[in-house]
């Protein structure tokens, strides 16, 4: 019998997120799983880590006996403690999500969801982020039949080291079919909603706008309006913008030498 691959899942909509349970539901019966979910949404929070409160790790009860565990912290914390305290040994592969809204474009810089697997990554394990276009009353179920044969592929046909791969739903009714894509440009920006608090002072709803810009065809933003499913891989090892560095150290050093000690 062939073993079942180990796998980490995580989230940043906590521990009680519907589109966690779907995940559970897609994964249950193709591997092993270990939940290790935020207590509380986590939602933009990005790669951040718990630094000045302690991390509480809570035992839940999930079905079929799945072990689970609540962290008072965010998605990176959730993999920090999962591969440094409860796991005896590393998952084969991290599946964050699925996340109640897009996390296409350039909103990736600020997904926790996509944090939980970039924390895998710079601990060598793979990882795959799972979202949901609609954010208002996302259609979780649809998404089901296409999880397994996305993380079997990466399982089967492993990812370059450093690089993680960014799955996005689509809101359409239904989906045609999933297309590995570049990463877009449109992002969420921010609309300042002013309010008057009673005391007399002014304070801020941050809300947000979406950003459109001329995507290429194979961006995750442009296939998603499509209807379909895309896969981004993002590269997140190197972050070094080697072009830059091949073409102008030896400019830069010569015009700064003059700073040097020795």
């Amino acid at each position: 019998m062939q073993k079942k691959p180990k796998i980490l899942v995580t989230n940043d909509d906590g521990i009680t997120a519907p589109g966690l349970k779907h995940l559970w539901e897609a994964l249950v019966d193709f591997a092993d799983l270990y939940i290790v979910a935020p207590s509380a949404e986590q939602s933009g929070v990005g790669l951040s880590i718990t630094l000045r409160d302690p991390i509480h790790i809570v035992p839940v009860q999930w079905e079929k006996d799945t072990p689970a565990w609540k962290v008072t912290g965010t998605p990176a914390d959730c993999v920090r403690m999962g591969m440094s305290v409860i796991l005896t040994s590393p998952p084969d592969l991290i599946v964050s999500g699925i996340n109640r809204g897009a996390n296409s474009g350039r909103n990736v810089l600020y997904s926790g969801t996509i944090g939980g697997v970039i924390e895998g990554i710079l601990r060598n394990v793979p990882g795959v982020a799972f979202s949901c276009v609609d954010f208002a009353d996302p259609d979780y179920k649809k998404t089901i039949p296409l999880i397994v044969p996305i993380v079997k592929h990466l399982l089967e046909q492993p990812l370059p080291k450093g690089t993680l791969l960014n799955v996005n739903f689509p809101e359409t009714e239904e989906i045609l079919g999933v297309k590995m894509a570049r990463q877009g440009r449109g992002f969420w920006m921010e609309d300042p909603d002013k309010r008057v608090h009673p005391e007399g002072h002014s304070y801020y709803w941050l809300g947000g706008r979406w950003k459109d810009y001329d995507e290429h065809e194979d961006s995750d933003v442009h296939l998603l309006k499509q209807g379909f499913a895309a896969a981004v891989p993002i590269h997140v090892s190197e972050l070094t913008d080697l072009a830059h560095f091949n073409e102008r150290k030896e400019e830069f050093n010569n015009a700064l030498k003059c700073l040097l000690t020795t």
